[in-house]
């Protein structure tokens, strides 16, 4: 048990630093109510497990109301927390201006001059957008205008002629205007004449993006070994025989690596700053909830927005496929149980369960496997299950008909049936 302690006690610091980091500058609610919450999981299932022991599972509905219920409740307490914030002493206590004391109104303010401006409509263009005009709000200019080329061409041709005489200082957004026409916005650049490399590291933030990943690696290997069959009782006379848990990890965090990674440099391909990829470690179940990271700047345009989006799943699946393929290679091949199994049985999963797991494990095993049979899975074939998983949930709001088939084709067996 001091094992699973040690490893709640992590969780519980990262949990309370990643807290105070995100939101405990906009938000008044105490950081110790959100972490509490955000480890509510956490301190349900342990309470379970010493309570009704490991072999009793948490029942399934209590276990999707923790990890539904709790992060929508996290965000309703910082949405409370900002909402009630008060106006500062000093403006509550202002006596209300008599009219002969109340300033003239100032003229807006352009961020730019006349010939500067001059110099803003030079930049569009007409054989790629005809400007016609320009309106400037507090936040932005708008361009507003016709597309005569393609949406690429033009960002690219307008982005590159306003970087050459405005520098950095602004930032060249297209998006879809109010009328349904392609404009494009000019926000002011809140890091111009910055440091690039300077402001990307303090953005990107290695030391804790570092720090994230070693703490991930121990928590999955000692998933891993847990997957392998490894008892407490075991560690304790051999603490060397965690390593086993190390093929399971390493294979987990290079497919989530890979995928984030992904997102990560097809962001800074677009000169989008970003974080690196921060992972998010457990003491129990897989390891793992994941990895993420952060977008801290605007997307230029929607082809920015889909191809970051859709690099991810694609660098995910460039070493979930091998890494699956030889793990089902190495995976055993057992009896089916008498209660049935599941794809959520890795000891015993039924190949029929899945066409394209059936197609996937026939192509690695081949003959090696008749039609009663299961295969228990070797850790780095639950690896490249759990990255197929982590695929499709990213895959879901670019092309949710896609996951649709896939999910039909995954229980064509059970329609079968």
């Amino acid at each position: 048990m001091g094992f699973f302690w040690l490893l709640l006690l992590l969780l519980g610091l990262f949990t309370f630093a990643m807290v105070r980091q995100s939101v405990g500058a906009i938000t008044r609610t105490p950081v110790w109510l959100l972490w509490l919450v955000m480890m509510m999981p956490a301190f349900v299932l342990t309470g379970w497990a010493m309570v009704q022991g490991t072999d009793e599972p948490l029942p399934a509905g209590l276990l999707l109301a923790l990890f539904v219920l709790c992060p929508l409740f996290y965000w309703g307490l910082v949405q409370w927390g900002r909402k009630s914030l008060p106006t500062s002493s000093s403006t509550a206590e202002t006596p209300e201006p008599t009219p002969a004391s109340v300033p003239p109104p100032k003229p807006a303010l352009r961020p730019i001059d006349k010939d500067e401006e001059a110099a803003l409509q030079g930049c569009f263009p007409w054989s790629v957008y005809y400007l016609q005009n320009i309106e400037y709000r507090p936040q932005a200019m708008i361009c507003q205008g016709q597309l005569r080329t393609s949406p690429t061409v033009a960002y690219e041709t307008v982005r590159d002629n306003i970087r050459r005489h405005f520098g950095d200082r602004f930032l060249v957004i297209f998006q879809e205007g109010l009328q349904g026409k392609p404009v494009f916005a000019l926000v002011p650049n809140p890091q111009a004449h910055t440091n690039e490399a300077a402001e990307q590291k303090r953005i990107t933030r290695p030391g804790l993006a570092l720090g994230l990943l070693l703490v991930t690696l121990f928590t999955t290997t000692a998933a891993g070994a847990a997957l392998a069959g490894i008892t407490e009782a075991d560690l304790q006379d051999s603490p060397r025989a965690i390593l086993q848990g190390l093929p399971y990890a390493l294979a987990l965090l290079v497919i989530l690596g890979c995928h984030e990674m992904g997102h990560y440099l097809m962001a800074r391909r677009y000169g989008m700053r970003a974080t690196l990829p921060y992972f998010i470690p457990v003491p129990f179940f897989l390891g793992t909830f994941g990895a993420f990271i952060q977008l801290r700047s605007p997307v230029p345009n929607r082809r920015a927005l889909f191809d970051v989006g859709i690099a991810g799943p694609l660098a995910g699946l460039v070493v979930t496929f091998p890494l699956l393929l030889w793990g089902l290679g190495h995976s055993a091949v057992v009896p089916i149980p008498t209660e049935g199994s599941s794809l959520l049985s890795f000891e015993a999963v039924n190949p029929a369960a899945s066409l394209l797991l059936a197609l996937l494990i026939k192509l690695a095993l081949g003959s090696g496997i008749g039609p009663e049979q299961a295969v228990h899975l070797h850790p780095v074939a639950i690896a490249g299950c759990l990255g197929l998983v982590v695929t499709a949930l990213n895959l879901m709001p670019v092309a949710s008909w896609t996951v649709a088939i896939l999910s039909m084709l995954c229980t064509a067996s059970e329609w079968a049936r």
